[in-house]
This record gives structure tokens, sequence and C-alpha cells, in this order.
């Protein structure tokens, strides 16, 4: 429930961007209006067609009940205990072991693993995987990602558009120039404070499907053995795909492709990440109970 709330609040402080711009730039409201509704626009474009790009750059294929009798019927077995329409179900060829769940919402859903996932999770740590999925499903994730995704990338076109209007449109007086050192501050520091927000739902979001997976299958212990198993492999493999697509995967699979950060250093990297540290993730399971209650 908590992480649910810090979503809404994270939301919201996404949602004052552009009055915040507005008001330091003092200017250019049309500027600010037509690149907030172009980047809204792009994102939740691809927002409808999440499925299709989604799958796309997984290089997956949608399967049918025959083609993986025993997966498609564990997920049909989880989706009931979620109160879930079942999903479609899809195998990307990727030996790194890994998932995402995708979609409109819980009509339009898709529920990807990879190949190294199958062969390489006992049965029980693939139900908390695939528990994880639905409950993004249930919560209707993608849609809040979207959401979140769409307002950081209309902030950033709304703040190069102001500010490229306050250059070249001029002003018939002094008092109507905007401040030059304003406005570069506001282009640099807002599309960069609104990426980092973007990332802490994405991260909030994380945990509260965690904690889904735990209260459908009754326990957080396997879906921690789990995100144990698919750091260590996540490291040795990294997935080839755009990094666009990486939050979307139950673990970051470019962790290993990215440069290890010296001991005792700050990691600024953090408030970038699309994921919680695996580690908080597994001490949070840890600490459910059997009955999978949330924390």
């Amino acid at each position: 429930m908590k992480n649910n709330v810090k979503t809404a609040a994270l939301l919201a402080g996404l949602g004052v961007f552009p009055m915040l711009i507005a008001g330091l730039i003092g200017r250019s409201p049309g500027a600010l209006t037509i690149g907030f509704l172009i980047g809204m626009a792009l994102v939740m474009g691809s927002y409808w067609f999440s499925a299709s790009i989604a799958l796309k750059a997984a290089k997956a294929r949608v399967i049918t009940p025959d083609q993986n009798p025993a997966l498609y019927a564990m997920i049909q077995k989880l989706a009931q205990r979620a109160n879930l329409p079942m999903p479609q179900v899809a195998i990307s060829p990727a030996n790194q072991p890994n998932a995402f769940a995708t979609g409109r919402g819980p009509h339009h859903a898709v529920v990807c693993v990879t190949e190294g996932l199958l062969q390489l999770m006992p049965a029980d740590e693939l139900e908390g995987v695939l528990a994880h999925e639905l409950t993004h499903v249930k919560n209707r994730d993608i849609l809040t990602g979207s959401i979140a995704a769409g307002i950081a990338t209309g902030i950033t076109y709304a703040a190069q558009m102001a500010m490229f209007s306050a250059i070249f449109g001029g002003g018939n007086n002094k008092d109507d120039r905007s401040n030059p050192i304003v406005m570069m501050a506001v282009m640099l520091l807002a599309p960069l404070a609104a990426g980092m927000i973007q990332m802490a739902i994405s991260r909030s979001r994380e945990f509260e499907a965690d904690a889904g997976a735990a209260h459908i299958i009754g326990s957080g212990e396997p879906l921690a053995r789990a995100l144990q198993r698919i750091e260590v492999y996540a490291k040795q493999t990294p997935m080839n795909i755009n990094p666009a697509q990486a939050a979307a995967w139950i673990h970051n699979p470019l962790s290993g492709s990215q440069p290890k950060r010296k001991q005792g250093g700050p990691d600024m990297a953090k408030l970038f990440s699309t994921h919680p540290p695996t580690e908080e993730r597994i001490r949070r399971l840890h600490q459910m109970s059997g009955t999978g209650s949330r924390y």
C-alpha cells in the first residue's frame, strides 16, 4: 500500500513540473503546451502498441497451450489466484533468465519469459517470477510507467521549446525577456529531475510487484531465491536489447554490461536505476510472513 501512495505522490510531483517550468521561464505558454502534448502523444502511442514493441525487441513468439503445456498451466493457475484473465504467453530465445509483462491492461496482457528462465529456474522460483509479472498486469503498471514516461518526455520537449521560443521569439520590451541563465538551468535540470522521479516510480512499482507475488503464492521466499539466481546469471550473460526496454524486465537485463562502481564511492546511478537493488528486494521478501502479507 505504501508503495502505491509513493507512486501517486511521485506522479503528482511530475505533474507540477510543467507549471514550474512556465513559472520560472515566465513566458511561452504556447511552446510549453505544444512540447508537453508532443511528448505525451509519442509515449502514449508507444503504450498503445506496447505489447508488439516489447515482443519484437525481445525477439519473442506468442505460444499456444500445446507448445508448452506446463508453462501455460502454471500461468493459468496463478492468473486465477490473482483474479485475472488468462494473458497471452510468449517465449524469448534469450539465454539470460528473465521475464516481463506488457500490454494495455489485464484483458490485453502478455507475459513473456526467456528460454534461460525456463531452463535454469526451479518450478517454485518460476512461479514467483510469473506471479511478479502478473502483479504488474493487475496493478496496470504498464499504464503507470507510460504516464510517467509521457510526462517526463513532455517536460523535456517543453523545456527545450520554451528556451528556443524565448531565444528566437524575441520580445518587445526588456521585461518580456526571460533570464538566459534561468532558461539554461530549467532546460538542463527539469528533464534531469523528471527522469529521476520517473525512475523512482519504476523502482516503487517493482517493490509492489514483489509484494504482490508473495501475496499470490503465499510466501516471498521463492521469488527471493529467483532474484538471487537471476542476479548471478544476468551479470554473466547481459542481454542484447535496446536500453529503453530494460525497465520492463523483472531484473535489469543489461546489468552485466554496466561498469562496476568503486567500493565506497558515491552511487548516483541508483537515482537513475529502473530497478531497486536486488539485495533490498530480497531483504524485503525475506521479511514477509508465510501468508504473503504486504509490507
